[in-house]
């Protein structure tokens, strides 16, 4: 995720491109590779978090600090103003999105395909002591309520 932000990151923070040009760079490069394979993942909210970090991050070399009316010095934009600026959907949305998406299309599947066997199926044994990790199906349904 980084070594490709990192590969366009003289481009995007450059000023002698357009901010268009910079957020159609943004999602044919940057947002594909951070999405890769999201259907699948089960995020825990310190994920969720570093993946807005990344997000913002990106949004403040797009669209470079501005200058404050008051004092004339330059400052960073606010998360509030980076989401009115780039109207696009968040990361976290999108994956989410995703995930449902790719949850209808395994449940239309029959129950002889081994993906939908793992995806229904329960595991045996007892799980380690300890506070339980989010699980996929956990995240499903917190999805589904979200959604409605």
């Amino acid at each position: 995720m980084n070594a490709c932000y990192h590969s366009v990151q003289i481009g995007v923070s450059s000023g002698l491109l357009y901010k268009n040009t910079k957020i159609k760079i943004e999602r044919a490069i940057i947002l594909p590779v951070v999405l890769y394979g999201c259907e699948t993942w089960s995020l825990t909210l310190r994920e969720e978090r570093m993946l807005r970090v990344f997000e913002n991050r990106v949004l403040r070399r797009i669209f470079v600090p501005k200058r404050d009316e008051e004092t004339g010095e330059r400052r960073q934009l606010h998360n509030e103003e980076l989401n009115d600026l780039y109207s696009s959907r968040n990361t976290i949305r999108m994956i989410k999105s995703r995930r449902m998406r790719w949850i209808e299309h395994v449940a239309r599947m029959g129950e002889s395909r081994g993906i939908y066997r793992v995806l229904v199926g329960k595991p045996e044994g007892k799980r380690p002591l300890g506070k339980s990790r989010r699980r996929f199906g956990d995240n499903i349904k917190m999805d589904l309520q979200e959604v409605g």
